[in-house]
């Protein structure tokens, strides 16, 4: 914790946010690992791995109207602790079909589809809360800091996972539940001031206020836009499973190490930037990054060695962690707070389509043209999207700072 801000962790609530979150994050990785391993296992299918990152997104993109009102209405802290609450029963419901052996495909489907719509209604009420717990002047290094706590619960999420799954998925899937529980506790003491908003009536422009909002602000529509393809099409997570069986050939706890080695790289760059925030030329910066991103896509797209995946995941990870911090910073700094729920739902659409649909998308090109063209297509797919939104957001190239340049020149 020294390494990052010690002013910021300062603020005793955000200390309660930024542990829950690792609670909650950890349980997830943890379940990813479980749910991917023993879905190949029981439908030996690439196929059947997507269509679970497409059950989880479907919620996002069916609720998004109705999430985002929700998370400007409601108490934010209250909406976390009940769909914590509810992925953990849904965890519940795979360790009892283990124990009772009647797990099926068709059971971690239906899994998918609950954990889906919790995840996404969890999603922006979390981060609408962040810019209420810490001062403004913090908030870069908060985003930070929650990106750090998340990359270690992925890291070591993995890990654990693959390790526990060889005593049972049971084990592994109560063990993931305990900590969703752990993370609904923490959120239940979080000292979040909920002040009831003037209700406006609801009609479909105050539903569509999120959408509208980043149609017109040219800036943020870049940046989740071009983070949204860029992962959508270099994102091969969904594909781990199949790449440490069938062509690393190692075993769950290889795949555990695949897992983590994109969290490895995120979490020093989220420390790095914790203590040196970007200051200067970010949007060129995040250009650059997302090139990266595709990069090191190809060459672990192209590597049948495990050390050499090891380090592009590494490289992967690192990268697409500058764009986040930058993305994020952006879209909490340019958004009213009255507005964070609606926005960060619609945002929540783009990054579910970055990752969820992501993992679909890659499931498809591995069944039609294999597993190894599948994620170099995607890693070209990367850059030519770079390419392509250099020239539709040249507002975004040019972004100086991550501070509101316009207030500034005021």
């Amino acid at each position: 914790m020294s390494s990052l801000d010690t002013s910021l962790f300062k603020q005793c609530n955000f200390v309660h946010f930024w542990v829950g979150q690792i609670a909650s994050s950890f349980a997830f990785q943890m379940l990813s690992v479980g749910i991917g391993w023993q879905m190949y296992e029981l439908t030996n299918s690439a196929l059947a791995l997507g269509l679970v990152g497409l059950f989880q997104f479907l919620p996002h993109l069916l609720l998004t109207l109705v999430i985002g009102h929700v998370a400007d209405r409601y108490n934010r802290r209250i909406i976390c602790i009940c769909t914590r609450l509810t992925m953990a029963s849904t965890v519940g419901i795979l360790a009892f079909g283990n124990l009772t052996d009647t797990l099926s495909a068709n059971m971690i489907y239906a899994c998918a589809v609950l954990l889906g719509t919790a995840r996404a209604f969890e999603m922006p009420a979390s981060q609408a809360i962040l810019p209420n717990l810490v001062p403004s002047q913090y908030l870069s290094r908060a985003v930070s800091a929650i990106a750090s706590a998340r990359e270690i619960s992925v890291i070591v999420g993995p890990a654990l996972g693959g390790l526990i799954y060889l005593l049972g998925a049971s084990t592994l899937y109560l063990t993931s539940m305990t900590c969703f529980l752990v993370s609904c506790l923490i959120m239940f003491f979080l000292r979040y001031n909920y002040v009831v908003k003037h209700k406006t009536p609801v009609d479909l422009a105050h539903l569509l206020g999120g959408l509208r909002f980043i149609k017109n602000n040219k800036l943020i529509l870049g940046s989740i836009s071009m983070d949204m393809f860029a992962v959508l099409l270099g994102g091969a997570t969904a594909l781990l499973p199949i790449v440490a069986k069938d062509i690393l050939h190692t075993g769950p706890w290889g795949l555990g190490l695949l897992r983590c080695a994109p969290a490895v790289g995120a979490l020093l760059m989220s420390i790095y930037l914790a203590r040196h925030p970007l200051k200067h030329s970010v949007g060129k910066i995040m250009y650059g990054a997302v090139a990266i991103f595709g990069v090191a896509t190809i060459v672990f797209g192209l590597s049948q060695h495990l050390i050499l995946s090891l380090v592009a995941l590494f490289v992967l990870g690192a990268s697409d962690m500058i764009s986040v911090v930058i993305r994020s910073t952006l879209v909490q700094l340019e958004t009213p707070d009255d507005m964070r729920g609606r926005v960060s739902a619609a945002n929540s659409i783009f990054i579910g389509s970055s990752n969820q649909l992501g993992e679909f998308e890659s499931g498809a090109t591995a069944a039609l043209f294999g597993t190894v063209p599948a994620i170099v297509i995607g890693g070209v797919g990367t850059l030519a999207v770079v390419g392509v939104w250099m020239y539709l957001f040249p507002n975004l190239l040019h972004r100086n700072s991550l501070e509101n340049e316009t207030e500034n020149k005021a």
